[in-house]
């Protein structure tokens, strides 16, 4: 991710000095940001010359953070663990001039948190980053509670200098993007353990438009990546929600996508290209005894009408709280982010072309069987009852 943002930066134009743990670590990062340029040339997108003259003279890598005493913004991508990034943050907090901006790529963690490790948590700032992100459009800015506003001016004037797409989220866990993503991977994962194949689901969601389905895009993460999002999350676990515990096996027999040749598909020597595994339903099955479930078949249709009344009443939740300003902003992100359709403009103008009056019948009708996960978001029932629709919220 380091080296994606850099390789952005230098597109740009923008000079950039990267630290790296020790000298091998550095080594490999410029090559990966030489790769990535290399890349650029390949495309059309850089003459080989300016590819030279931007490592030459526009790319620093080191080891001591004192060099980034110069430094107007400093962006953080280290391992998403809260311990480290405070770590990270109190170093730069001693070694960062006044005035400096000091941003965090967490994808998930709570910024006003990692602000409190400095002394001045008024220049603290999210920049969260799409992997590959010098590839990826979206640019979620995450606003914390002390963050000063010229920085999100900036924040804002740095996307356009990247040429990308930026996004004002507020602080919560996931942000916008990833707050969602959270809610309809649960969601398929309810029907997996229902009785829906994952390789059906992915399946009917590529068929309605989406670039991958929920269990090849695991497989492209890593399923380490979820892993460790569920043992962050474990203490906060409601009795009543239902437990992927075959993810977690899939995770502990190795198991953990593409990197590793094997997740929910497998991937012959070096594929892309997933391949059913029936272990893997195997494995589900058997964990679906456990639970005392009994399996039954889901349609195609009935597949992604959970799956986007699951996205769609996330949505309405995070539009309340105030963590997205506009039902747009929330299109945006799952179009430039999440591989979702574009010709379907956005989940939240999806759910206005369908109706919300369908969409929350829908929910009703899902919490007749589970009233944990499926209670229907209030703006979303509020905004049925006076007959207006999400785009009515943009304008207001």
């Amino acid at each position: 991710m380091g080296a994606g943002i850099a390789t952005a930066a230098l597109l740009s134009g923008l000079g950039v000095m990267l630290v790296e743990r020790d000298d091998g670590a550095a080594d490999k990062a410029g090559n990966t940001i030489a790769t990535n340029l290399a890349a650029a040339v390949k495309r059309g997108k850089l003459t080989e010359h300016k590819r030279e003259h931007l490592l030459d003279n526009m790319l620093q890598t080191v080891t001591e953070y004192d060099a980034l005493g110069e430094a107007d913004l400093i962006i953080e991508a280290v391992y998403e663990s809260m311990e480290v990034k405070k770590s990270v943050f109190a170093i730069l907090d001693k070694v960062a001039k006044p005035g400096a901006i000091l941003a965090t790529n967490t994808s998930y963690l709570d910024i006003n948190e990692i602000a409190l490790a400095t002394s001045r948590p008024e220049s603290v700032i999210g920049l969260h980053f799409f992997s590959p992100a010098h590839v990826m459009k979206l640019l979620e800015v995450v606003v914390a509670d002390r963050t000063a506003p010229e920085l999100v001016a900036t924040a804002f004037a740095l996307a356009r200098r990247l040429g990308k797409t930026a996004v004002r989220a507020g602080v919560c866990d996931g942000f916008i993007g990833n707050r969602l993503l959270s809610h309809y991977r649960t969601a398929a994962d309810h029907m997996l353990l229902d009785g829906a194949s994952p390789y059906q689901i992915d399946k009917a969601l590529t068929d309605y438009g989406f670039a991958m389905g929920p269990y090849a895009v695991a497989d492209l993460a890593g399923l380490d990546i979820g892993y460790a999002t569920r043992q962050r999350k474990a203490a906060e676990r409601h009795p009543r929600d239902r437990y992927p515990a075959w993810a977690d096996e899939l995770f502990h027999q190795g198991r953990l996508g593409q990197k590793t040749g094997k997740g929910y598909y497998l991937y012959p020597n070096g594929s892309r290209q997933g391949v059913e595994d029936p272990e893997v339903e195997a494995l589900i099955a058997k964990t679906r005894e456990q639970a005392g479930v009994t399996p039954r078949s889901f349609s195609d249709e009935e597949i992604v009408s959970r799956y986007m009344a699951a996205m769609i009443n996330e949505a309405a939740r995070v539009l309340d709280e105030g963590i997205a300003m506009r039902p747009l902003d929330i299109d945006v992100v799952l179009l430039y982010g999440y591989g979702f359709p574009r010709w379907r403009g956005g989940p939240m103008h999806t759910a206005d072309q369908r109706g919300l009056e369908t969409v929350l019948a829908d929910i009703q009708r899902y919490a007749e069987q589970d009233d944990h996960f499926w209670q229907p978001a209030p703006l979303l029932t509020k905004l049925v009852e006076q007959g207006r629709n999400f785009d009515s919220l943009n304008h207001s």
